[in-house]
């Protein structure tokens, strides 16, 4: 019997198949954006400089100029000249993941600080689209913390996404580092995004330990890095929780900070020509923020509780950034110097911060309890100034006596060592016993 061969097979593989590596040249470097000629490529498509026969930088593809390609290098431009052959992969960044990466210590683009090798069978996009709206879980059940001004008074949810604001040396990173030693999550996901370099050691050795290293994965694109790693550890973190919550875990990420994120994707932005608008940032910044806050959250089988640090700039918490980070958070956390400067640990402004969740997860009793507590601080830093120079004369106001009665207690129940971790049931016992001391005690 003769054998039919398919030729209309292959002929339709050789008409579509691509036999050929097309390769592009260096035409002009201009900041921190290399403009290539030869190639065609798509916004984010990985391509490689070749320097010499031993050593090529990655790049990535940010933009177009007529007929020129605008690519952005994950290294330094040392080595870069006229004429250097660029190779497009016709891939986008991805993150390698899998169950090996816990107690690991990444850089920005997802590959470990110590170049030890490690085997992960699965591959993510670092751009991936938030769950869908209609099948996320309700958010019903309260995260522990171990910060009882935030347990009790801005009670955070598992899956909340919530911002912690502040100036810069008020306790930011303490705070964030007592949560880490704290939370009872399942895993933990830490994103040091255009931080000192320094940080790094303080999360493993002190926030951290060997146990909590153990449930953790680091990822580090310290300030020293070229923006675009920046921008790309932020995605990578975040892909990396991803990955955990879609295997049911209950994942804590968190992010210090969200504003050297925005300082990287402006830089971007001014390199590749986007207009200016507010203090410098470009429109792709307010942009990006919504993409990256809303793949956070819950999912149908896991959670992403994450806590999104803030710098803020100048104290100005009504500055871009801050505005439009508190804007989509489901909460906001404010540091106060004024707090830090009194040696008050940590610096919460309770009265000024919110969880837009709270009044959902919590009890009716727990909810009266937080009311009244803002209620009689709220009363007490309203007339603090005529109690301070002597003023307020005792027996005028039945509901300032008591506040005068009550705040150094609360001060005291706010106030809190590294060291010292409260349980809910712990912190609502206190909250509880605030109001049963006695005037005058």
């Amino acid at each position: 019997m003769e054998r039919k061969i398919p030729f209309d097979q292959y002929k339709e593989h050789i008409a579509n198949g691509r036999f050929y590596k097309r390769e592009g040249k260096v035409k002009q470097v201009i900041g921190l954006t290399i403009q290539v000629e030869g190639i065609k490529a798509f916004v984010g498509e990985i391509c490689d400089i070749v320097i010499d026969s031993k050593r090529k930088i990655s790049a990535e593809v940010v933009g177009f100029s007529e007929e020129k390609v605008l690519i952005m290098p994950f290294g330094e431009l040392s080595g870069i000249s006229p004429g250097s052959r660029v190779i497009p992969t016709g891939k986008c960044m991805r993150v390698k993941v899998g169950d090996n990466l816990l107690g690991k210590v990444l850089n920005g683009l997802g590959e470990p600080f110590d170049k030890e090798k490690i085997y992960l069978n699965e591959e993510v996009d670092s751009y991936q689209s938030p769950p869908n709206a209609l099948t996320r879980r309700r958010i019903d059940r309260i995260m522990e913390t171990g910060v009882r001004a935030i347990d009790g008074l801005i009670t955070v949810g598992v899956g909340q996404r919530i911002g912690i604001f502040s100036g810069s040396g008020v306790g930011k990173s303490t705070l964030i580092g007592k949560i880490c030693r704290s939370s009872k999550a399942d895993i933990n996901v830490i994103c040091l995004i255009g931080e000192r370099n320094r940080e790094l050691q303080n999360v493993l050795d002190i926030d951290l330990g060997e146990e909590g290293l153990k449930k953790s994965v680091v990822v580090c694109a310290t300030s020293d890095q070229p923006a675009l790693v920046r921008i790309k550890g932020a995605y990578t973190g975040i892909s990396i929780a991803e990955y955990f919550r879609d295997k049911g875990h209950n994942v804590m990420l968190i992010m210090d900070s969200v504003t050297r994120f925005a300082m990287a994707q402006r830089e971007v932005g001014l390199a590749i020509g986007e207009p200016p608008t507010t203090k410098g940032y470009t429109p792709s910044v307010f942009a990006m923020l919504p993409k990256l806050f809303e793949r956070a959250g819950t999912s149908e089988i896991g959670s992403i509780t994450a806590f999104f640090t803030v710098l803020v700039e100048g104290d100005d918490f009504n500055e871009p950034i801050s505005d439009a980070a508190r804007g989509i958070l489901d909460g906001h956390i404010i540091l106060s110097r004024k707090l830090a400067a009194q040696n008050h640990f940590p610096a919460i402004d309770v009265n000024n911060s919110i969880s837009r969740l709270m009044s959902q997860i919590i009890t009716d009793k727990h909810s009266d309890a937080a009311a009244q507590l803002r209620d009689i601080m709220a009363l007490y830093e309203e007339s603090e100034d005529l109690i301070n120079v002597g003023a307020y004369v005792k027996g005028t106001n039945p509901k300032l006596d008591k506040a005068i009665a009550l705040y150094p207690e609360i001060m005291k129940f706010l106030k809190q060592k590294l060291e010292d971790r409260s349980t809910l049931e712990e912190t609502l016992e206190w909250m509880d016993s605030l109001f049963n001391v006695e005037k005058g005690e």
